[in-house]
């Protein structure tokens, strides 16, 4: 049985660019700062094991949810791609977007360190409303297409390589400069904006066919 790499590699790297481990290390220290490692390290997990069940739950309720409100995959790929590419551009601009990022009021809440794992790390900052859209149209793409298993192997690369970076936060911290942050955010702004494109002219195409002529 062969398997679909550039598929894989679709779906690794968009989950990469929308949730950006790298760019969202700063963002996790800041939301525990003065805690313990033991208490950084169980938000981590914390994190990482919600953003699995949301990216579990989107893949596979997603379409049973379009069923529900009447919706067809191609008007949800339109949506979906406008919702990210509004998150590619705020990156690209230097932003998180309010989508994930929170608006002002929510940033400026008080926190207990050991609550944010859920909120607002894993919601909205990881699994947004940009990460929902974009599972939920891989997932109808490995329905449609058997490539389950490709579907799999990026969520679990991209599952691994987040674990790793929200373990590894206090030491990414020292060593990553803002520039290289910055820098990281907008190169990943200009890979999701691609995914984000290639969703809308997808649906464009099948809602329009005639613009494929």
């Amino acid at each position: 049985m062969s398997i679909d790499l550039p598929f894989v590699t679709k779906v690794f790297a968009a989950l990469f660019a929308i949730m950006n481990p790298i760019a969202n290390v700063p963002v996790f220290l800041s939301l525990t700062e003065g805690a313990s490692d033991t208490v950084r390290h169980r938000v981590a997990v914390t994190a990482a094991l919600g953003t699995a069940i949301g990216c579990l739950v989107s893949i596979v309720g997603g379409q049973a949810v379009l069923d529900a409100f009447g919706l067809s995959v191609d008007d949800f790929r339109l949506a979906g791609g406008l919702i990210v590419l509004t998150i590619s551009l705020s990156m690209l601009q230097g932003s998180a977007g309010r989508a994930h990022g929170g608006s002002p009021e929510e940033k400026e809440d008080p926190v207990d360190p050991e609550s944010v794992a859920i909120y607002p790390l894993t919601i909205p900052l990881l699994v947004g409303p940009g990460t929902i859209a974009t599972l939920i149209v891989f997932g109808h793409t490995a329905r449609a297409q058997a490539k389950w298993l490709e579907l799999a192997l990026g969520v679990g690369a991209f599952l691994t390589v987040l674990t790793v970076a929200l373990l590894s936060a206090p030491w990414l911290g020292r060593h990553l400069s803002e520039t290289a942050t910055a820098i990281t955010r907008r190169l990943m702004g200009m890979i999701l904006a691609a995914v984000a494109m290639e969703m809308i002219v997808t649906s464009l195409r099948t809602l329009f066919p005639g613009l494929s002529h």
